[in-house]
């Protein structure tokens, strides 16, 4: 999937110029409430007409102001699932979930319903209807009736936002097969880093109205500078590892990265899997020389790259770890104690209890069958 975006759009004092291209299977608009992420899924939707400019996904225009094209919602193919998940209370879930798909004609069904079960784990609710359903099971069966409808592109917009930390914990496995198995390209709202970290395959920086960046996870999330302005306290690297062993015995999980080996809480993943871990700034502890007689199991050979003052008191340290960038925010009295100085050999130490669920998710996977060729079912079971 190809989507293009260059935009304007006024609303009031607020201006929206958003230009980018993505290719990416969940692409992430990512910033803080009220920097045009809503506005600009809205124009990608046909909600909002911009002012001026141009939306193509896949080469076909949904916008063009130039040439006067303009193509209504209804008839865009685009899901769209929002913070609560607004379904019929007097229908059942099966019911909810057959409902869009009854407005996509049989030729055109590119996913089956027994596929959104699987994937949403939806199946052992069919009966139920909305409100005897958690905040999450909401949500997936929103998700659900989205993709049965076939949508060219599935938009969420902040879907997790009304969930608390569990619910949210429930649901984010279920979004990760969404966009690993099911073949439809997702753009993902949020303003949240560890939604972001773990979900994207393209991330959208958004800052005032303007795209301040646009690119891999890996390499956007890692620039402090960016992050610093969304959540200073959440400022860190994200790192590709391999689940590589388990230790059954002290429940960790060992994870392979070109920075060394990581020790972290179990995970339940079969060895070989690939995982993405956001190291955040704060969890990073240096040490000069190699320590010994610590509770840390994380120790990671490397050197300093930069050294960038945060306010008066506060230094981030840019360190480089088997090719790996990490980040670690000292005190600046910290700093001057270690005579810490660009070039200087390190240990980068972390707590392997700071790499929590919040810190982990799986990497993306490579390309299942495409739903095309993936037999549907059109029976309402």
């Amino acid at each position: 999937m190809s989507l293009a975006v260059d935009v304007t759009k006024r609303l009031g004092s607020f201006v929206l110029e958003a230009k980018f291209a993505s290719e990416g299977r969940l692409t992430a608009f990512f910033g803080r409430s009220g920097s045009g992420k809503t506005s600009l899924v809205n124009i990608v939707a046909g909600v909002t007409h911009p002012d001026r400019g141009r939306v193509f996904l896949d080469g076909r225009p949904l916008v063009d102001t130039e040439r006067g094209i303009f193509v209504p919602k209804y008839k865009r193919r685009l899901g769209y699932v929002f913070q609560e998940g607004r379904l019929f209370p007097h229908l059942t879930v099966r019911q909810n979930l057959l409902f869009g798909r009854w407005f996509t004609p049989k030729n055109e069904r590119k996913i089956g319903i027994d596929q959104v079960l699987d994937l949403l784990g939806l199946a052992h609710l069919l009966d139920r209807r909305p409100g005897a359903l958690s905040g999450g099971e909401k949500q997936r069966v929103a998700i659900g009736r989205a993709l049965l409808a076939s949508p060219q592109l599935l938009l969420c917009d902040e879907p997790l936002a009304a969930l608390d930390d569990s619910r949210k914990e429930e649901i984010l496995p279920f979004i990760e097969r969404l966009r690993d198995e099911a073949q439809v390209p997702i753009v993902y709202v949020s303003h949240s880093l560890s939604e972001v970290s773990r979900l994207a395959t393209t991330v959208v920086v958004i800052q005032d109205g303007r795209i301040a960046a646009v690119g891999p996870p890996t390499d956007v999330l890692g620039r402090t500078d960016l992050i610093a302005a969304h959540a200073a306290a959440e400022a860190g690297a994200l790192i590709e590892a391999t689940v590589s062993g388990q230790d059954p015995t002290f429940g960790l999980t060992a994870l392979q990265s070109a920075a060394g080996t990581l020790q972290a809480p179990h995970l339940d993943l079969r060895i070989g899997t690939p995982v993405r871990v956001r190291i955040r700034a704060r969890d990073v502890m240096i040490a000069t020389m190699r320590p010994d007689g610590l509770s840390a199991l994380n120790v990671l050979p490397g050197r300093v790259l930069a050294l960038d003052p945060v306010g008066d008191d506060l230094v981030e340290v840019g360190l480089e770890c088997g090719g790996v960038r990490l980040v670690a925010r000292l005190t600046r009295k910290s700093v001057e104690v270690l005579a810490l100085a660009r070039g200087r050999e390190v240990f980068a130490v972390i707590k392997s209890v700071a790499l929590d669920r919040d810190a982990l998710g799986r990497a993306p996977a490579s390309r299942g069958p495409r739903a095309a060729d993936v037999t549907t079912d059109d029976s309402t079971r």
